[in-house]
């Protein structure tokens, strides 16, 4: 009888040694997103096998100006013409194949995409990485959560744009996904995540049991803010939340990192302990034949104290 080898998935063992989701948020603010055929991508995130060579060489130009370019499928989008997004702009642009040279020479000489302008998305874009060239973690749980999340957003018709995407960072955290242009960006999502996903984001706030943190933050910083916002909702309270820096740099063997949070009807001030822990993980699929590579730190908010406050009910949170 033969025994079928058991596979293995890198997101699969992050999740068993407790990598956590908080301080792994980091992602550029400018992002320029391009559809272009599944089917044609490369492990390059901004790759594709029929890409004309100019077309290529102007997209690793935006690129290493400062732009994160990201390549982005959906079944309705025609594969010679193509949709593109500016991100935080938070515009929208439509072009065939031939003019997307012309459109990205306009945009990198700073010159207007009128010509091609549609309006603004109808709604936030939803990106989730399928991209299984780079990882197959992102073709087993990114293509799931993907469908999971179109399924939804048709059958209530909910205001999202939902794309899959190339590669969005963090393959271990699979499924990944990034709502535009609030920049927040998600892990680990499951079917039963997808529903209190979309309502929290319909909200405009993170849906914290897949929140990653700001990428505007330093993870410790993110760490401190995941957990502060944490704290506040186990106390009922939804709040938007600013940190302050490390008192002791980037990398301290521990902090004290102080959160200000402000709702609709208080305010207050938060200290949020962010410890130091080193895991020996599996970043993607590759390392699963090789081993981890060498420890990498990640951080654990350990307790919460109230700093500062009005409302009496906040004291009683823990």
């Amino acid at each position: 009888m033969s025994t079928r080898a058991t596979q293995h998935f890198c997101a699969r063992e992050s999740l068993a040694m407790g990598d956590p989701l908080a301080g792994s948020a980091a992602h550029a603010e400018r992002n320029l997103l391009l559809s272009w055929p599944r089917s044609k991508w490369r492990r390059s995130l901004r790759r594709a096998s029929d890409m004309p060579d100019d077309v290529a060489a102007q997209l690793e130009a935006i690129a290493e100006a400062g732009r994160r370019v990201n390549l982005i499928h959906r079944r309705d989008q025609p594969g010679e013409h193509h949709r593109l997004y500016l991100m935080p702009e938070n515009r929208r642009y439509e072009m065939p194949r031939a003019e997307l040279p012309a459109v990205l020479d306009a945009l990198q000489r700073g010159e207007p995409l009128t010509r091609w302008e549609m309006g603004p998305p109808q709604g936030s874009l939803l990106l989730c990485c399928t991209h299984g060239k780079k990882d197959k973690c992102c073709a087993k749980f990114g293509y799931a959560a993907y469908k999971a999340l179109e399924a939804a957003v048709a059958k209530r018709a909910l205001p999202f744009e939902v794309w899959e995407s190339t590669h969005l960072g963090g393959c271990r955290l699979a499924a990944s996904a990034v709502a535009f242009p609030a920049l927040r960006k998600y892990g680990r999502i499951a079917t039963e995540d997808v529903l209190p996903l979309l309502e929290a984001e319909m909200a405009d706030r993170p849906y914290l049991p897949c929140y990653r943190g700001d990428s505007r933050l330093s993870p410790v910083q993110q760490c401190a803010q995941v957990a502060a916002l944490e704290w506040l909702a186990s106390c009922g309270i939804h709040a938007d939340v600013t940190v302050a820096p490390s008192s002791k740099g980037h990398e301290p063997r521990q902090d004290w990192l102080q959160v200000r949070w402000r709702s609709a009807g208080d305010e207050g001030r938060l200290a949020v302990r962010c410890e130091p822990r080193m895991l020996r993980r599996y970043d993607t699929c590759a390392d699963l034949a090789v081993g981890p590579p060498a420890a990498s730190q990640v951080w654990v908010a350990t307790q919460v104290e109230v700093a500062e406050g009005r409302a009496a009910r906040v004291t009683s949170c823990s």
